[in-house]
């Protein structure tokens, strides 16, 4: 199956949308392939802002209308004691929210931007979306990220080549209570690092300290702008750290 043979089967949508390279795909697909199609933001404290205004700019360009859902998703205690399957909780109770909102708007079909290349497994995530039955049409059609990517960039899409970026959650160590206070810190040393010119890292929490894991070929520039870097990030943590492991580009 094809994605225009998938949105000429399905005329009418739901998209949760999160601005990221897959679910802007997907949006641009549905729409160009005659889709009557809505797009859901939710919104929560594992998303950083740039990604709402990457969702909102992008929504805009394309002409589909998004809604944000603003919910607390440290509410649902699963989520914030940050447990092996924390990914499971938060999106069954995020989905099952979008799904509130996108029946009481008259939809029947909510998809996600899962593709190909993301191995289902016993992946907490997929079950849930598994569980509430959300659809995945790149999955479904079989593309890839690599083609996701590319088909992206020749649709001008401004996502084509954005980093993979994991919600904010992925900061914490498993097993360590996430708390507003850790993510809005975290949050800020990685816009920080944003501003300085610095992509494709992470900055994890450790105890009470800041570990930067940033690719092989970034961190030279890092350590030219130590002071700048430790100037941004000391007063939020006991210690800032680099790890001497470079971090793998992801894509």
């Amino acid at each position: 199956m094809t994605l225009e043979q998938f949105f000429h089967d399905h005329p009418r949508a739901a998209v949760a949308f999160s601005g990221g390279v897959d679910s802007a795909f997907l949006l641009w697909a549905a729409r160009a392939y005659g889709c009557d199609v809505h797009a859901y933001y939710v919104s929560t404290a594992f998303q950083p802002a740039f990604e709402r205004e990457d969702a909102r700019r992008l929504a805009q360009e394309l002409g589909v209308p998004m809604t944000v859902i603003e919910t607390d998703v440290l509410a649902v205690p699963e989520a914030a004691a940050n447990g092996p399957d924390r990914c499971y909780h938060c999106k069954r109770s995020l989905f099952s929210l979008l799904w509130q909102r996108a029946r009481a708007d008259g939809h029947t079909l909510l998809l996600d931007g899962t593709n190909a290349s993301d191995d289902a497994g016993d992946r907490p995530g997929m079950r849930a979306l598994r569980e509430l039955e959300v659809r995945s049409p790149l999955r479904e059609c079989g593309l890839t990220k690599e083609e996701v990517r590319a088909r992206s960039r020749e649709a001008g899409l401004f996502t084509w080549d954005k980093p993979a970026y994991a919600c904010l959650a992925t900061r914490i160590p498993t097993g360590t209570p996430i708390t507003a206070a850790d993510l809005e810190r975290v949050e800020r040393a990685e816009d920080a690092l944003f501003a300085l010119g610095f992509s494709d890292f992470r900055v994890r929490l450790a105890g009470d300290a800041a570990r930067i894991q940033i690719p092989a070929g970034q961190m030279d520039g890092l350590l030219k702008r130590r002071e700048e870097i430790l100037k941004q990030l000391a007063p939020h943590f006991s210690a800032v750290l680099l790890d001497l492991d470079a971090r793998t580009p992801s894509r």
